[in-house]
């Protein structure tokens, strides 16, 4: 404990110096996010100081916020059109299920990121100045054509994740503000949301992801609340789903969709001054979450029921009030908030391409980041499908990003008998076993593959495919109501 504490004290220090750490005290990771220019200068950690407390975060408590804010977004308000195509019992059980696999496969990511971290620091690595992503994890761990197969998939899926909050905030907007059309409002969003190349890391979304969360569960619980309160008012609400398979599937790829947020683990730990106490974070942040999405989900396809197959976006059937446009106010902001979450680690990435991510300079990394947010938008103008677009992201690219190919790393990377005796970080007390771990693996694999990307892939790209034939490429204002009904509106 005694080279734990001297690496402690050195954080507060210098913020200059590599701290030394040694590696046969089992602490490797303690401290060692000092050698970041992103997060600040850590010598403001032990001051009271407005910049501590807003900007410079690291904590356990700012990874907790981190992952909770970032898993439940813009799909709080989709999850009760996935109830409505899946019906409301299979809803909350694979709500449930996905929100554990998901807590899973995150621990797993934590886990190879600790082992690739451990192993590092033996060697002598700096990582000074430098934000570890999972592609160079699995490059550390598994060879390059693992980092090009996480690079692509972590990449594309955090493309779209991005492009989905700036779909996300359009359709918002529109149901308090229907002078501009959604795409016009998308043009609006994306600049503001291009502002985000000025954040350097996730040690500077402290306040961000405090406020996040607290701006989903007020949504969450305004939908709750507005649901029952409407209540059954049409006297012929009707419960069909599921009512077709391509239907089913494409709920349960949303669901899929909203509990594999955790594309960002690496990039969250890495800003965490003692990364290896985030094992079990994601699972805490989950608990929270399911109080969110169960209730509001449940509560909305109970109140509207079928209704909601032709309304992917839950605000759109609740009566304007002073609630719910705080509530759509909120979301937007949240959504600002999520984009960056989402961007950040492509910046990072295009960063290292054109080698400015070692430059101290915010303004000089800003302006490297701008090109990244440029394809962004274009997409969100392309595919305006709000609801659709998260299915089909779900079952092509989250079941890979952060379900199989996690699941498969830490099969190949503790294959050998001396990598599980040497591993550092050991089967958690719940499994105790290897074995155990292999089991659960290769069943979150099979199940993902078969389930999530085949069925779901195929459902949610015919659901996709059916929105591009009914609206078009480029729609101007997708699911908007008639000019007419919008006057009497």
């Amino acid at each position: 404990m005694s080279s734990q504490k001297q690496a402690e004290e050195a954080i507060v220090s210098s913020f200059d110096e590599t701290v030394p750490v040694s590696a046969a005290a089992g602490d490797h990771l303690d401290g060692k996010e000092a050698e970041q220019d992103d997060g600040g200068d850590p010598r403001h950690q032990s001051e009271f100081s407005l910049t501590s407390i807003f900007w410079h975060g690291g904590s356990v408590y700012d990874a907790w916020f981190s992952c909770a804010s970032n898993q439940v977004a813009q799909v709080l308000l989709t999850l009760p059109y996935s109830f409505s195509q899946m019906g409301m019992l299979s809803g909350i059980i694979l709500q449930l299920f996905y929100g554990i696999m998901g807590s899973w496969t995150a621990y797993l990511i934590s886990v190879l990121y600790v082992e690739y971290r451990t192993r590092k620091e033996k060697e002598n690595v700096s990582f000074k100045n430098h934000v570890i992503q999972w592609f160079e994890v699995l490059d550390g761990l598994l060879g390059p054509t693992w980092k090009a197969l996480g690079l692509a998939f972590n990449c594309t899926f955090l493309l779209f994740g991005s492009v989905i909050q700036l779909i996300a905030c359009a359709s918002n907007i529109y149901y308090i503000n229907d002078k501009f059309d959604k795409r016009t409002w998308t043009y609006i969003f994306g600049a503001c949301c291009a502002t985000t190349v000025f954040i350097p890391s996730f040690h500077n979304y402290r306040i961000w992801s405090f406020l996040g969360l607290g701006m989903t569960t007020y949504t969450a619980w305004y939908l709750t609340i507005a649901a029952l309160i409407h209540g059954q008012q049409d006297p012929g609400v009707i419960h069909s789903g599921p009512k077709k398979l391509d239907l089913y599937f494409t709920g349960a790829t949303n669901i899929l969709y909203t509990f594999g947020g955790h594309a960002v683990t690496v990039e969250i730990m890495h800003a965490m001054w003692k990364p290896q106490k985030f094992k079990y974070i994601y699972l805490l942040a989950t608990l929270y979450v399911f109080t969110l999405t169960l209730p509001s989900a449940s509560a909305m396809y109970w109140a509207f029921g079928d209704q909601l197959l032709t309304h992917s976006n839950a605000f759109s059937l609740l009566p304007r009030t002073g609630w719910r446009d705080a509530a759509v106010i909120l979301m937007l902001i949240h959504q600002f908030i999520t984009f960056g979450f989402a961007c950040t680690p492509l910046y990072f990435v295009w960063e290292k391409v054109v080698r400015m991510h070692d430059t101290k300079s915010i303004f000089k990394r800003a302006l490297t980041r701008l090109p990244v947010v440029v394809p962004i938008w274009f997409l969100a103008i392309v595919f305006p499908f709000f609801g659709p677009i998260n299915s089909a992201v779900g079952a092509l690219l989250v079941s890979f990003t952060v379900y199989i190919i996690p699941a498969m790393a830490h099969m190949l990377t503790y294959r050998s008998a001396s990598a599980r005796l040497n591993a550092a970080e050991k089967p958690p007390v719940f499994l105790r076993s290897w074995t155990a771990m292999y089991i659960v693996n290769a069943f979150v694999v099979v199940w993902v593959f078969v389930v999530g990307f085949g069925l779901g892939g195929w459902a949610s790209v015919t659901n996709f495919i059916r929105q591009v034939d009914t609206f078009g490429l480029f729609a101007k204002c997708y699911q908007c109501p008639p000019p007419v009904a919008a006057k009497h509106h």
